[in-house]
């Protein structure tokens, strides 16, 4: 079983989970398809996120805000945790270079907005991406 208090106390200082974040946690760790419902400001990332550092391989995550994803990511490498976000207003040589670093593992976690997903530059390096754990962090993606 893993330790996820472990992970959490060593990157987010936290001795234990919010409720709910737990269960979430374990069903994700446990490969199953997992829906969670958590209000802003919740600490829905955290269900993913935690799950993500337990295990070997890329997690893509899926979110249509760039501000969140930005957020996200400057938190991500703020606790050393290799991040990068592929967004509308980044040149093709940055996104050719975060596809590039992903597939040869440098990040734990790419943040994508779901009309990047559909690109053809994305679809081709996706055949190379080594992803673990996908994450849809706003539901109107699904």
């Amino acid at each position: 079983m893993t330790d996820y208090r472990s992970i959490l106390k060593q990157y987010w200082g936290y001795d234990d989970f919010r409720p709910l974040q737990l269960d979430i946690i374990e069903s994700v760790g446990s490969g199953r398809d997992t829906l969670g419902l958590m209000p802003t400001g919740g600490g829905k990332s955290i269900t993913f996120q935690v799950p993500a550092l337990a295990s070997d391989g890329l997690c893509l995550v899926v979110t249509p805000l760039i501000a969140l994803m930005k957020d996200q990511v400057d938190n991500l490498n703020a606790r050393n945790i290799r991040a990068a976000a592929i967004y509308s207003g980044l040149s093709y040589q940055d996104i050719q270079t975060i596809l590039d670093n992903s597939i040869y593992g440098l990040y734990k976690f790419l943040y994508v907005s779901p009309e990047r997903l559909a690109t053809r530059t994305f679809l081709e390096k996706a055949k190379h991406l080594k992803v673990h754990l996908n994450s849809v962090d706003e539901s109107h993606c699904i």
